[in-house]
């Protein structure tokens, strides 16, 4: 059975959940982080020195670092449908995970902790009002791929990409601000609805 540790209101951890649930992939979660036991504890940073979750144990085996766990479950559990072996088609599909990971997750990082985790730290106007517009630059980004695609962020069938990108929507629309019109983008989280694992792990009402 695949252990997973993560509190379940965590992004990250619920991109493996989402991506589980894709998989039709059994699995039990254990509550760590924020508010559950402490990821600080010799016991979790043996397993993960970054001291951040999710990690999970499938068997012996121990692996950290959301996007490379969904790859990997993709990889052994016979996510080709989401994950596909051809070079090209794969790369396209890291190609938009890592965007998500990095110059998206970037942008939205202290509006997101301002607005909506009301963190003291995250409180100065003119940052906030720097993050949105960089975040409705990224945005406006994926818009246009969409516009491209017609469908999903990878091409038209829908990806492992799909998941943390959605996530990642699921947060741009939950966090309190005048969003501009993004229609393709829309339309996409509309599509993500049908997926199995969106209402479970991704319009589940957390941002």
């Amino acid at each position: 059975m695949l252990n997973i540790l993560g509190k379940a209101s965590s992004i990250n951890v619920r991109k493996v959940l989402w991506t589980c649930v894709e998989l039709n992939l059994p699995f039990e979660r254990e509550d760590w982080g924020a508010g559950f036991r402490s990821t600080h504890t010799p016991e979790f940073l043996a397993l993960n020195p970054n001291a951040l979750v999710p990690v999970i144990k499938d068997g012996d085996f121990v692996l950290w670092e959301s996007n490379t766990i969904i790859r990997y479950l993709a990889s052994r559990y016979g996510g080709a449908h989401l994950y596909p072996a051809d070079a090209v088609m794969r790369a396209r599909v890291d190609q938009w995970m890592d965007w998500q990971a990095t110059d998206l997750n970037r942008s939205w990082s202290y509006a997101f902790l301002g607005l909506v985790r009301a963190s003291p730290a995250h409180q100065a106007t003119g940052e906030i009002a720097l993050s949105i517009e960089n975040w409705t630059r990224h945005m406006r980004i994926l818009d246009a791929r969409l516009q491209a695609t017609g469908a999903f962020v990878a091409g038209t069938h829908f990806s492992l990409a799909d998941i943390p990108v959605g996530l990642s929507v699921n947060r741009w629309f939950g966090t309190p601000f005048e969003h501009p019109s993004l229609p393709r983008v829309s339309a996409y989280f509309e599509r993500l609805a049908e997926r199995p694992g969106f209402a479970m792990h991704c319009g589940n009402g957390i941002p």
